[in-house]
């Protein structure tokens, strides 16, 4: 094999191991940060499913707060883990939800309309967004199709 052969070989590994490791790292790097973001996540909704079973032991509950506020019919943006439970506490306590919204939910396993983000949505008195991360853009999109408050169920169980 000539030198040149030989020298074309070794500056070729190694710049192949160095964009590899470039590649890998940058890899790496994106994984970090979606799971850093995931746990971001799981701890506000944590500590919020925490200051909610704090409110209810101390007697408060979130059907209260609405009719309070005059709001008895209403809608539930996202079902997932707080928004199901919030559909178990408003059942049968006088406050009517009348549809929950969500990209992904199937309709199969609740007794409530399910709409997606994208359709036309029914007028009611407030609309409850359970998502946390994404409270703002969910909001100014939702104040685009409905004339109603948009209420962050972060801070209805702050205000409790």
């Amino acid at each position: 094999m000539s030198k040149k052969s030989v020298m074309g070989t070794v500056i070729g590994t190694a710049l192949g191991a160095v964009g590899g490791a470039f590649l890998t790292k940058e890899k790496v790097d994106k994984e970090r940060k979606r799971q850093k973001q995931l746990a971001d996540k799981h701890l506000a909704l944590f500590v919020m499913m925490c200051d909610w079973m704090r409110a209810k032991q101390e007697g408060k509950s979130l059907a209260g707060y609405l009719k309070e506020k005059g709001y008895k019919n209403v809608a539930i943006y996202g079902l997932s883990y707080a928004g199901e439970r919030l559909l178990d506490e408003l059942r049968d306590n006088g406050v009517e939800v009348k549809y929950a919204v969500d990209k992904k939910a199937d309709p199969v396993y609740f007794d409530t309309e399910i709409c997606r983000p994208e359709e036309d949505l029914e007028a009611v008195d407030a609309m409850i967004v359970t998502a946390i991360t994404f409270y703002d853009e969910i909001k100014i999109m939702l104040e685009e199709k409905l004339q109603c408050p948009i209420l962050s169920l972060e801070d209805i169980i702050q205000e409790l």
